[in-house]
């Protein structure tokens, strides 16, 4: 027996999910399958349901007719078999029978399979788009990364640029720093010496002002003995009045009075009596409204 029942069944399970959703608002519905010498035709109407088979079996042709599953013809080799001897087929007739419920079983199965396939390929077909969908985005995104990862590139360029200057900036720094430490240093050594010397300073300040006050009181003492060798001068008539002296000159050398030099013996006098001016060099001036007294003495 040459009969391809799988293939059948597959062949129904391909037509009914093609034909499933129409079947339950139209009256009529029909399903062909023809598969290598095997064909079911099907047909419905008002509830009565007629099949047509064909098939071949150790090298015969065989059609069968069956309404709502009850055989009500029966040909082989073209030759109409009568009802009579219907029985005499009844073992293969029971085959197809059973072969034609488990088709009908298996196509159904097929056909909820189909949905699901159906409904899964539409589900994958919707996931696609999403993916589709997010590959965009993720392009896009990839590209604006792209394009910040560049923006970023060039600021880690400029950093490093403005990192060396600023490197470079720190040694100058650096640099200056310890000139400027240097610097303070010498500055504070200096302030020190600077320190000491206004100590020294206002030691000599100190001992000058002293100097000062002693020599204010020398002066003083030297007026006053000035006074006094003028007018012994008058006295001994060298000059006739302290107006009349104009110049006076004591040294080591001798002595002279406006210009002229007096004798050893005036000299010695004047010497001895003045020995505070016959030890320095002493001049005397008076002329007009000038008037003074200059000492380049060597000792008190």
């Amino acid at each position: 027996m040459k009969t391809n029942f799988i293939k059948y069944s597959a062949l129904i399970a391909a037509v009914a999910f093609t034909t499933a959703a129409g079947a339950q608002t139209k009256k009529t519905a029909k399903k062909a399958h023809t598969s290598y010498g095997y064909s079911n035709m099907y047909s419905s109407e008002n509830g009565d349901g007629k099949e047509h088979i064909r098939t071949d079996e150790n090298g015969k042709d065989y059609e069968l007719t069956l309404v709502n599953g009850k055989l009500t013809e029966l040909y082989v080799d073209g030759e109409k078999i009568p009802e009579s001897k219907f029985g005499d087929y009844a073992d293969f007739i029971a085959r197809m029978k059973e072969q034609i419920k488990r088709d009908k079983i298996q196509a159904k199965k097929d056909q909820a399979q189909a949905l699901l396939d159906q409904a899964q390929a539409r589900r994958d077909q919707e996931q696609a788009k999403r993916d589709q969908e997010q590959a965009s985005r993720d392009q896009l995104q990839a590209g604006k990364d792209q394009e910040q990862a560049k923006r970023d590139q060039e600021q880690a360029g400029r950093d490093q640029e403005q990192a060396k200057r600023d490197q470079e900036q720190a040694v100058k720094e650096q640099a200056s720093a310890r000139l400027d430490q240097e610097q303070a240093a010498r500055d504070q050594e200096q302030a020190k010496r600077d320190q000491e010397q206004a100590g020294r300073d206002q030691e000599q300040a100190k001992r000058d002002q002293e100097q000062a006050r002693r020599d204010q009181i020398q002066a003083k003492k030297d007026q006053e003995l000035m006074k006094q060798l003028i007018s012994d001068l008058v006295k001994d008539g060298i000059v006739p009045d302290e107006k009349g002296l104009h110049e006076l000159t004591i040294s080591t050398d001798g002595m002279k009075v406006n210009g002229k030099q007096m004798s050893a013996d005036v000299y010695s006098k004047y010497k001895s009596k003045y020995a505070r001016f016959s030890g320095s060099s002493i001049r005397y001036h008076n002329e007009g409204n000038s008037r003074g007294i200059s000492i380049n003495r060597t000792d008190n």
